[in-house]
């Protein structure tokens, strides 16, 4: 059952609904031909599928798309994940023929207008960042580390220097120490200071000449800008370490300062979350890869190289590469996406992007301070981190707080992440939100608030409203039902 405006609404499983003899489609009798099927892989008895009409498989499937919740439907603040809506522009260039059509076979002189897209987006994420060169190559933002981190373990290993470990702060993206290990590098944590950012002090510590580099987030997850960085790139530098940037969240620093000139040496751009892709549900993405110069030689193949002429090919003529990350050249449609986005908005709308971005997240800030723990109390960038430490009294906690917010129209923020705030709610508003919609959310979280010290039992049966309320989330995870036990 499922209450929506008050009314009760039966919602039955297509699987309860049929009858025998019900049927959607006409097959044709195959009759006595013989099937092409080896015998041993044939079915021996019908595979039970349910017995439904048409008109019956239509409306489940639209009832089911309708209990889905996108950013087309509402606000969704997912911290760190950028989840903010894409402006159709760049949908529909996207679509056009040539470049949805486009096989990845196709000969250079077919695809010129292919390649100079991949080679323009190139020069434009160089231009962002300050990086001397750019692969398009990663699938994904973690695709991305991968890549930059054997970029960061061939160039060393040049040197005849691989080293052994990887400095990796407590506020890093999970998938960090995970790419330090597949490159057959130790993750060593470093622990952030009161502030909630990294310590100069405490890296020094930590760096040695086994140290191959340090994969720092900035800003970091906490929403918080590495103010120290360039003194922490030096303190690397010196001992001959290199210095990766993930670059999940540039969307709160683009067209403000470049992260080369932070004293990076590498950074990933995840062009699904900054650069507008639809990617809810694990997809699609990409994660190009931005290195100073001494490191570009070493970037994975194929690179867009254009000749003297003005044509594009492709080429994997770079001896010192570190090879293909992936089969053909990446994720086409959302290269041509976030060009479309850049060329959209220029330098001046990039750099607002980035203003909006983190002014949203300050005005939440400052709205919900009062009625939520604030972990950190400096300004925020492009997200800011509460927890439920002002709720726990009552036993109310951050799953609770998430819960209710889904009654309530909204999608829940992030929750327990970043690991290092205990309770924590990452809100991110992103910059495509205005000021209506994000005092509705306020207005919901302070009567969660309020509702955690009147009545905090009730928040326990949160959320009342949907059609599934408080599943095994992990059980789900780990072992999920695929299948009908019919078939």
């Amino acid at each position: 059952m499922s209450a929506v405006s008050g009314l009760e609404i039966q919602e039955p499983s297509i699987f309860q609904r049929g009858a025998p003899g019900r049927k959607g489609t006409d097959v044709p009798d195959p009759g006595d031909a013989t099937p092409s099927i080896p015998a041993g892989l044939l079915r021996k008895s019908a595979p039970g599928l349910p017995s439904v009409s048409e008109q019956e498989v239509v409306r489940h499937f639209t009832r089911l798309s309708r209990r889905n919740y996108g950013i087309d439907v509402g606000f969704y603040p997912l911290g760190s994940c950028t989840m903010k809506h894409n402006p159709r522009i760049n949908e529909d260039v996207a679509g056009l023929k040539g470049f949805k059509a486009i096989h990845p076979y196709s000969p250079p002189a077919r695809t010129q207008g292919a390649l100079a897209v991949m080679w323009e987006l190139a020069e434009a994420l160089a231009e962002i960042s300050g990086m001397t060169g750019v692969s398009l190559a990663p699938a994904a933002g973690a695709h991305g580390e991968l890549t930059g981190m054997l970029v960061i373990r061939k160039a060393l290993e040049a040197r005849g220097d691989p080293r052994k470990k990887v400095l990796i702060p407590d506020t890093a993206h999970g998938t960090n120490p995970a790419s330090c290990v597949l490159c057959n590098y130790k993750a060593v944590e470093v622990k952030s200071s009161q502030e909630g950012i990294l310590d100069p002090a405490s890296v020094a510590q930590a760096m040695d000449e086994d140290v191959a580099a340090i994969m720092i987030t900035n800003p970091n997850t906490l929403g918080l800008f590495e103010v120290d960085l360039p003194k922490v790139a030096d303190i690397v530098h010196d001992k001959g370490g290199l210095v990766y940037g993930d670059g999940a969240n540039l969307n709160a620093i683009m067209g403000r300062v470049r992260p080369a000139c932070l004293g990076l040496d590498v950074i990933q751009f995840n062009l699904h979350k900054t650069f507008s892709t639809p990617h809810g549900g694990g997809g699609p993405g990409a994660g190009p890869v931005g290195v100073v110069k001494d490191l570009d030689p070493f970037l994975p193949v194929p690179r867009v190289v254009r000749g003297p002429d003005g044509s594009y090919a492709l080429s994997e003529d770079f001896p010192s590469s570190i090879g293909r990350m992936r089969t053909f050249a990446g994720q086409f449609g959302v290269m041509v996406r976030a060009l479309t986005y850049i060329r959209a908005l220029g330098a001046a709308g990039l750099k607002d992007v980035s203003d909006m971005a983190v002014l949203n997240a300050n005005y939440l800030r400052a709205r919900l301070c009062d009625h939520f723990h604030l972990p950190f109390s400096q300004p925020c960038m492009h997200e800011v981190v509460f927890s439920d430490q002002k709720q726990a009294g009552n036993d109310v906690h951050t799953m609770d707080m998430a819960k209710a917010l889904m009654d309530r129209g909204f999608h829940p923020p992030t929750v327990y992440f970043p690991l290092i705030v205990s309770g924590a709610i990452m809100i991110e508003p992103t910059e495509t939100e205005d000021r209506a919609t994000l005092d509705e959310f306020v207005e919901a979280m302070v009567a969660i608030a309020s509702q955690a010290e009147s009545d905090p039992e009730s928040l326990h049966e949160t959320p009342t409203l949907t059609s599934v309320s408080r599943p095994d989330e992990v059980l789900a995870a780990r072992k999920p039902v695929l299948t009908w036990p019919g078939t």
